[in-house]
């Protein structure tokens, strides 16, 4: 088990968190999935929720606001960032745009939401206090991300150049990697027919110990389980909901 205390590099996934309907619910659900523990930061924060493992920050779960929004119930992925208000000017200067304009979170740091020019919404983050996910690839921790998109080749150009990243190929699909040398930080999936009616979004993975046994898991949390498990080379996957309908993937890693 290893512990990060220092922020990642501008560009890098730094943090998961969720927008739901049912707080109360969901850290019921994802402790049930995750084993996670809580810290509430409390109603001036709108008691939003930082999911701990082993004392480690690794996800945040907090209400959808305003309540009657009709923003569905989601994870976003949010990049580490060193200047959120000038990230966010290159968004749209790259062709996307800015939903939400860069706000101080307390002493945690400051946060953006944008929407890249294919459609899929994303965050930013620039820390504080808060560095982000305090740990990676272990059980209950951010493991991958990648955004599905119909245009991969207009995600691909907008993300190398916003994230100061290379992109490479998979050979047997339409699948790019975004890379920072050898660091690899997520990829872009070409989304097919078999996503019809699936609108461009990032995909949030957590690592898991078992992948069958936590897709259980979800399902006697009143979840459900989108993608049964499958093996890939890099470990055996599966796509879940939980009850309020947000979507995540998990992955157990290959040794």
């Amino acid at each position: 088990m290893s512990t990060r205390t220092t922020k990642l590099p501008a560009g890098e996934p730094t943090w998961f968190d969720l927008a739901t309907p049912d707080l109360n619910a969901a850290t019921i659900f994802y402790q049930a999935v995750f084993g996670w523990s809580y810290v509430d930061t409390g109603p001036d924060f709108g008691n939003y929720h930082f999911a701990q493992s082993a004392g480690r920050n690794v996800a945040g779960i907090g209400p959808i606001f305003p309540p009657d929004s009709p923003q569905p119930s989601a994870w976003t992925v949010y990049f580490a960032t060193e200047d959120a208000a000038k990230d966010c000017a290159r968004v749209k200067d790259l062709g996307g745009q800015v939903v939400v304009e860069p706000m101080v979170i307390g002493d945690s740091g400051s946060m953006a939401i944008c929407v890249d020019p294919t459609g899929a919404a994303f965050g930013f983050w620039q820390a504080d206090q808060h560095i982000g996910s305090g740990a990676k690839n272990e059980h209950g921790a951010m493991s991958w991300c990648e955004v599905g998109t119909r245009d991969s080749g207009a995600a691909r150009d907008f993300y190398t150049q916003l994230l100061n990243a290379s992109a490479d190929k998979v050979e047997e699909m339409e699948y790019y990697i975004l890379s920072h040398g050898d660091d690899q930080l997520a990829g872009i999936l070409q989304m097919d027919e078999q996503w019809e009616g699936i609108p461009p979004h990032w995909m949030a993975y957590f690592a898991v110990d078992n992948t069958d046994a936590a897709a259980e898991r979800a399902t006697a949390a009143g979840g459900q389980v989108r993608v049964k498990p499958f093996d890939m080379p890099y470990g055996r996957m599966a796509v879940l909901s939980d009850p309020a309908g947000a979507v995540f993937s998990i992955v157990q890693l290959s040794a």
